[in-house]
């Protein structure tokens, strides 16, 4: 199921057609007027990011649209890619005007390489329209895109781990200061953005960031997508605005009287019944990537968790040892709650490991990859340890 009016009802190309009439610095002041952030889960205002890529000074800039959605139970970038491919594509091209790039490309996650004729093909239509390439439109403006495919690797979503793989390297994160917007790739600024969040730049360029302010809140605008799975009646993609509380979505997608909610993928924090009542915005109960992953009565926490913490200890990519070794710990931890042999007071030393790893880990991915093993133990408590031997 997918429901994402916004960008259904979008003028074709009228965000592009305003933007190469506009200054650069219009196009982000609109931008930041708008309070876009992210869309791909670490929240950074968009037009801040396209200001910092735009104000460095280099011959080149690229723009970079991270389609690397590796994230356990987030799939709405891929629909968004098969549905609304052009207007991701208008997006990075609104985007390229506002820093003055001349070439952008699209990081394709490795596992959506069917999705890659699509994309050349919607390219190639584009070429043809006079909407890349070459004096776009007669604007003077020239914009390019191409695809590259990765290699599956989940710390890719992380940009400068993304940006290490297009070189050809190892995809690990990097040290940072210097960031992507002055030191990206190949040495140049790079803006790297989210599918979810191109696509909607280009839709709020079509009708003014006063129309995105009307939906979500007023720290949290406009709409978001999100990956809705699990024991629900109705799973897919919706579109809801910020500000949307846990029990409206449930509602909606026939989840009522779950036991718990998974909000923003395996990296993020698994919700109770007792705080179905939230609202999902950066304000209160952050979206990540938009995932939503609801777990019924039957579910055993102890099952899920483990679950998750397996991920994290496969995809680390190693390279620091709060993460390298901590989700490793964490998850010997589960499977000692497991067996009955985890006591009270070494649980409460692996919390404590899980808020180093949140500290120390380098990147965000190794920083977040705790937060499900802490929010069970918060949570659901009685139920993991119903099986120790020890409350000592």
């Amino acid at each position: 199921m997918s429901s994402i009016q916004t960008y259904t009802q979008a003028t074709p190309e009228a965000g592009l057609k305003r933007a190469l009439g506009m200054s650069r610095p219009d196009i982000i002041h609109e931008m930041n007027e708008s309070g876009l952030k992210g869309r791909g889960g670490a929240g950074f205002p968009v037009g801040g990011k396209w200001n910092f890529a735009a104000s460095a000074k280099s011959e080149k800039k690229y723009i970079i649209c991270n389609a690397d959605e590796g994230e356990p139970g987030t799939f709405k970038d891929r629909v968004v890619l098969q549905e609304h491919a052009d207007l991701v594509f208008e997006g990075m091209t609104i985007a390229a005007k506002a820093v003055g790039s001349r070439e952008g490309i699209l990081f394709l996650r490795g596992e959506y390489t069917d999705l890659r004729e699509h994309l050349e093909d919607t390219l190639q239509r584009r070429r043809e329209q006079k909407l890349l390439g070459d004096n776009i439109q007669g604007s003077g403006v020239d914009f390019d895109i191409r695809v590259f495919i990765g290699a599956g690797a989940y710390i890719c979503g992380e940009e400068t781990a993304l940006i290490e793989c297009l070189e050809g390297n190892r995809g690990e994160p990097r040290n940072r200061p210097p960031y992507p917007v002055n030191t990206g790739f190949n040495g140049h600024p790079s803006v790297v953005n989210n599918v979810e969040s191109l696509a909607s730049a280009a839709c709020i360029m079509g009708r003014g960031a006063d129309w995105w302010k009307t939906m979500g809140t007023a720290k949290s605008t406009g709409m978001k997508l999100f990956s809705i799975s699990g024991d629900c009646a109705r799973p897919g993609v919706y579109e809801f605005d910020l500000g949307v509380t846990v029990a409206d979505i449930l509602k909606e997608v026939g989840g009522e009287g779950a036991k718990a909610v998974q909000v923003g993928g395996a990296s993020g924090r698994c919700i109770p019944p007792s705080e179905y009542a939230r609202s999902i915005a950066y304000e209160d109960i952050p979206t990540g990537g938009g995932s939503l992953i609801v777990f019924g009565q039957q579910r055993d926490m102890l099952d899920v968790l483990e679950n998750f913490m397996d991920f994290f200890g496969d995809e680390s990519c190693g390279q620091c040892t709060p993460c390298r070794v901590g989700n490793l710990k964490l998850l010997e931890g589960v499977k000692l709650l497991r067996a009955g042999k985890c006591s009270m007071s070494y649980l409460k030393e692996l919390c404590a490991l899980g808020e180093t790893m949140q500290i120390a880990s380098k990147c965000g991915l190794g920083q977040s990859s705790p937060n499900a093993f802490l929010s069970v133990v918060a949570h659901f408590r009685d139920e993991i340890m119903g099986r120790t031997y020890s409350q000592a």
